[in-house]
């Protein structure tokens, strides 16, 4: 699809929301309000919500008032038919999300996940946009494979969203090692999320299942896409994960060896200089500068620094050489913005250029 196409075109596309009460739906309803392309007509949740008004169904929980457009809505059983539209993006808790994303797939929608249910499936694309926009061309064989008239596309967990884009510009050195360890703040573990005697002036050095699906998830999202499925990345990854008291904005330490050590000119430069198929396209959601680099010591910080730029970019500090592996660094992003519902809507988006919305 042509970008005079794409620009002309005033009727905007509607969507839906699956588990739109919860904190993650929020986020959703949220991130759509004003969107140019997307308009938010549908809302999803349990049958204990079905038939009320959204404004009477949900706990607003996030900064500010809930969007009036959508406090109106009638909210509907998560099942395919009841007016919901083409477009459907999953907020699904993981217990429900298999067996409904795949009811609304095998009836014609477009599943825009962020669940983690499908992620590692074999036919099903991870999807950073920046980084891997070709995994989208396994669709068609999902398609075939399932006999679905509809798709499910992914984004990745909201801490590997973080590291895959930080790598991103990097993979032209020829990765061979990755070690990380996060840093994530509370609100990515949902409301009431951790209780407050377990957080405050603490660290806690466990968060269930976090670990291993940084590690493949990178790999996937990092690897080759092929006529029936994706080749992952033959780096090794490994992870430590963290919860820390901090509202939003996971940080990440990355330390990375390479087939062929660049200059630290050249690593600044790749960060710096990295551009792709969402700022080629200006995509709504897409930031100009997917990452941008900070020279300051001390920098990059979740307070100051997680929330700029519409909470899209990925921010980069503290370069330097690691003498086990090649280079350390500091990588930040904003876990329910990027790592979550923004990082949907910039899939849907990069979707739809490629005419997998028609």
């Amino acid at each position: 699809m042509n970008d005079e196409r794409r620009m002309n075109n005033d009727e905007r596309i509607p969507v839906g929301v699956l588990g739109a009460t919860g904190m993650v739906g929020q986020n959703f309803v949220k991130f759509l309000e004003g969107h140019p392309w997307f308009d938010l007509t549908w809302a999803g949740a349990s049958d204990r919500s079905a038939g009320k008004k959204y404004s009477e169904a949900t706990s607003w929980r996030l900064d500010g008032t809930m969007p009036s457009k959508v406090a109106g809505l009638t909210v509907s059983d998560c099942v395919p038919g009841n007016g919901a539209p083409r477009l459907m993006f999953s907020a699904m808790d993981a217990s429900v999300a298999t067996e409904i994303e795949q009811a609304f797939a095998q009836a014609g929608h477009v599943v825009v996940s962020n669940s983690r249910n499908h992620r590692m499936e074999p036919d099903v694309p991870l999807l950073v946009p920046e980084v891997n926009p070709d995994h989208l061309r396994i669709i068609p064989h999902q398609q075939r494979q399932r006999g679905w008239k509809g798709q499910i596309a992914t984004n990745p967990n909201c801490s590997t969203v973080v590291l895959a884009m930080a790598l991103g510009p990097l993979r032209k050195f020829g990765i061979t090692s990755v070690l990380t360890t996060t840093m994530q703040a509370i609100s990515g573990a949902g409301y009431p999320g951790v209780a407050s005697m377990d957080i405050n002036a603490n660290v806690i050095p466990f968060i269930g299942g976090e670990e291993e699906k940084m590690q493949r998830e990178t790999q996937k999202i990092l690897g080759d896409v092929t006529p029936d499925g994706f080749r992952p990345l033959e780096a090794k990854v490994s992870a430590h994960c963290n919860r820390v008291p901090v509202v939003d904005g996971h940080m990440v330490t990355e330390s990375v060896g390479f087939v062929k050590k660049p200059s630290e000119a050249e690593m600044i430069e790749a960060f710096s200089t990295f551009r792709s198929v969402p700022q080629e396209r200006r995509l709504p959601s897409a930031p100009a500068d997917p990452i941008i680099y900070m020279r300051e010591q001390d920098r990059p910080q979740p307070r100051r620094d997680a929330a700029r730029e519409n909470g899209m970019t990925v921010f980069v500090g503290r370069l330097r050489e690691c003498p086990v592996f090649d280079y350390k660094f500091i990588a930040l992003g904003h876990n329910t913005i990027r790592g979550a519902a923004g990082a949907a809507v910039l899939n849907a988006e990069l979707m739809y250029t490629e005419g997998l919305l028609d």
